[in-house]
């Protein structure tokens, strides 16, 4: 179901209006502004016959739950959140899809930081990622300060919210796709696995990484080799290590 949603900040407003977003209802920015980006989000808009409001800092704040927003607002009518019949709708589809790249999905175990969330999708849209999945309750979940770090990948790209990651991970295994989960106590590296075909790849949450049940449901484990004093990286760190790694595999794989 689509709901009303408020998009903040220059780049990530700049992101939505140059997709030509059908989901924008209007832009609202600040009252006599001086700053050259928002005056130009504000011509571009209206040229796309999206309508402008003005407002003061202020009431930009209260519209948005957003106190840096950059003195622009863009709400929009967000119909990329997927439920879990939906998600299967994409997989499938994907999966039938001969002749595009396999399917990739981020799957994230209870994320809990937003502008993690927001790095996660940022660099899941570049990567190529169909979907990204996050459990309905204990994780993030979309709002200004994800679509503001996202840099319009929040508004692009499919956002499924489940209530149980677990049997979501056992419907994508029956239709071939293969659970990949991320575990410093795993064995194998990163950069051994082999990932072609369909892919899901599990991610776990700030601190604590994939909890045991989520981890058993996964076909593989891998971990990412360390070579200094840190014991673990950011999860937002740790995606874009291995999307990129798949994004790199498949390449070598072209014709």
């Amino acid at each position: 179901m689509s709901k009303v949603r408020y998009i903040t900040g220059l780049r990530a407003v700049e992101q939505l209006l140059a997709a030509e977003s059908e989901e924008i209802r209007r832009i609202v920015a600040e009252y006599q502004t001086a700053n050259p980006r928002v005056q130009a989000v504000i011509s571009a808009a209206r040229s796309a016959g999206i309508e402008v409001q003005a407002a003061n800092r202020a009431r930009l704040a209260q519209i948005s739950g957003e106190s840096r927003h950059q003195g622009i607002v863009a709400e929009i009518r967000r119909s990329t959140v997927l439920d879990e019949a939906g998600l299967r709708t994409v997989v499938e589809e994907r999966l039938q899809d001969a002749e595009g790249t396999p399917l990739l999905l981020l799957v994230l175990d209870g994320v809990q930081d937003p502008h993690n969330l927001g790095a996660c999708m940022r660099t899941a849209d570049a990567a190529g990622v169909d979907a990204v999945v996050v459990p309905r309750h204990g994780a993030a979940g979309l709002g200004p300060t994800v679509s503001k770090v996202a840099a319009g990948a929040a508004e692009q790209l499919p956002f499924a919210t489940v209530a149980n990651l677990g049997r979501v991970l056992g419907w994508l295994q029956d239709y071939g796709v293969r659970c990949i989960g991320t575990s410093d106590q795993a064995a194998g590296s990163l950069y051994d696995a082999d990932l072609a075909g369909p892919i899901a790849f599990v991610m776990g949450r700030e601190h604590t990484g994939l909890g045991q049940a989520i981890a058993r449901r996964c076909d593989l484990l891998v971990s990412l080799p360390m070579q200094g004093v840190v014991a673990s990286l950011n999860v937002s760190v740790a995606t874009g290590i291995c999307l990129y790694e798949v994004v790199r595999q498949r390449s070598l794989r072209r014709p």
